[in-house]
């Protein structure tokens, strides 16, 4: 027990570690610990403001559940970012380069601003156009377009947060990004209650946007000034094109193959709402938000993954990579498997803490229970996809992704609901059905071994 409670310090402490060496299960240990520590504080976020916004209505909740199914494109063009940059990162560190490694995250921010501030613009000048767009009804866009504005407006928060910590996770240091999202997780959960009771839905937002911020601003101070193994100084902002077409090159599978993930979740949100109204609606979003905390830990496992595969990969260590692949597989589908059995059995008790409304709670339980019948293999999933992207091959899931969400999901989703009459039910069953696709093709692609040979 001492030596365990040992390792959970020095996972949590931050110290620097050589991963290309020694115990690979202690190395996914030292990284999942903060990694799972980190995204399960980034589903607090979600989970934290539909709870608050749940007790203003259906209509609070509905917006909320369309502004983020939207926001999803930000979160897309976040993680394509930071996929590429903690690929780059990690192959540098694996090589024992920390200044080049410097100067590939510099680049990385430079992108990220671009990108943001025209996302920003849109987000803010069409953000009642969005709302409707997403089959919202006309009290919803009313009352729910500040919210989306002051979210969309905030875009810049939420990619910096997730890039820079692909940066410190691509250098092995899981537990500086645990700790910016701690931060911006700790002021989110404070201040959205009060924010809510003075200025309404619009509060919610307010908070979410200034918790990120903070933690944003905790990454750069420790970025720039801190004593890790990587610092980023002035002179690694100068412009590299060289750098920023091999970041350009990396980052735009990623963001599609994110984009295409999240475009088919919007796709089925504005099914729901078609074929099953607002309290079907409300009850469905509920539901995604509690699937999002589940599935966000086992993200964080994941990208453990990823970074062993991108440093192991970087020291010409590609068994060692591919064994920490298979362990952190391993693991995340126990923890899925039981996270499957309690959504299976207390989905209910699960949406009543956040709603006594009996039809909302019916929606939401339902959705809960089936999109839970695939979470073994949402986890192995994830573990080989990130893999691939840990390796620099962001093409192959990016093509799994369109193919599984686009080609099967969506007209499967379309053909059930309205094709069989099953409505919503029949969003809801489209989601493990593709889920389990995209498992087993990453799976076969991870195992023909290609990945070890790319390069970045």
């Amino acid at each position: 027990m001492k030596k365990y409670i040992d390792a959970i310090k020095l996972s949590l402490n931050g110290e620097e570690q050589d991963y290309t060496q020694g115990s690979i299960r202690k190395a996914v240990f030292l990284l999942a610990i903060p990694m799972i520590l980190e995204l399960s504080l980034e589903s607090v976020f979600a989970v934290v403001d539909m709870f608050f916004v749940s007790k203003l209505g259906q209509n609070a909740i509905a917006t909320v559940g369309l502004t983020e199914s939207v926001i999803t494109i930000v979160y897309s063009l976040a993680i394509g970012l930071s996929t590429a940059a903690t690929a780059i990162v990690a192959r540098r560190i694996g090589e024992k380069n920390p200044d080049d490694a410097a100067h590939a995250g510099a680049q990385a921010m430079i992108l990220a601003l671009l990108f943001t501030l025209l996302l920003s613009l849109i987000g803010v000048v069409f953000a009642a156009d969005i709302l409707a767009l997403m089959g919202a009804n006309e009290e919803v866009v009313r009352d729910g377009a500040i919210f989306t504005q002051i979210m969309l407006g905030g875009s810049a928060a939420i990619i910096l947060l997730f890039l820079i910590n692909g940066i410190f996770r691509g250098a092995g240091d899981a537990a500086m990004a645990m700790k910016s999202l701690w931060l911006a997780s700790i002021i989110n959960i404070i201040l959205c209650p009060i924010f809510i009771h003075f200025f309404g839905l619009k509060g919610a937002a307010i908070a979410t946007v200034i918790g990120r911020s903070a933690g944003v601003v905790y990454q750069c101070f420790h970025l720039f000034k801190g004593n890790g193994i990587l610092k980023i100084k002035a002179h690694h902002f100068g412009i590299d094109w060289a750098q920023i077409k091999n970041i350009i090159t990396i980052a735009w599978p990623a963001t599609l193959q994110f984009v295409i993930a999240s475009g088919s979740w919007i796709i089925l949100a504005r099914l729901v709402a078609e074929t099953g109204g607002t309290t079907a609606s409300a009850g469905y979003q509920i539901a995604i938000r509690n699937v999002v905390f589940f599935i966000l830990p086992a993200w964080g496992l994941s990208n453990a993954a990823a970074t062993l595969v991108g440093q192991n990969l970087g020291a010409n260590k590609p068994e060692r990579a591919h064994q920490s692949v298979m362990l952190t597989a391993k693991y995340n589908a126990i923890f899925m498997a039981f996270v499957m059995v309690l959504f299976l059995f207390c989905s209910e008790t699960i949406i009543r803490i956040f709603t006594q409304d009996d039809a909302v709670v019916s929606y939401g339980a339902q959705s809960l229970r089936i999109i839970g019948l695939g979470y073994i293999f949402y986890g192995v999933g994830m573990v080989m996809t990130q893999a691939l992207n840990g390796a620099g091959d962001t093409r192959t899931p990016t093509i799994i992704n369109f193919v599984c969400f686009w080609l099967i999901q969506v007209p499967l989703a379309y053909l059930l609901a309205k094709g069989f009459g099953l409505r919503s039910l029949g969003a809801f069953i489209a989601i493990p059905a593709a889920e389990t696709l995209i498992a087993l093709v990453a799976w076969y692609y991870f195992a023909k071994g290609k990945w070890k040979t790319v390069k970045v």
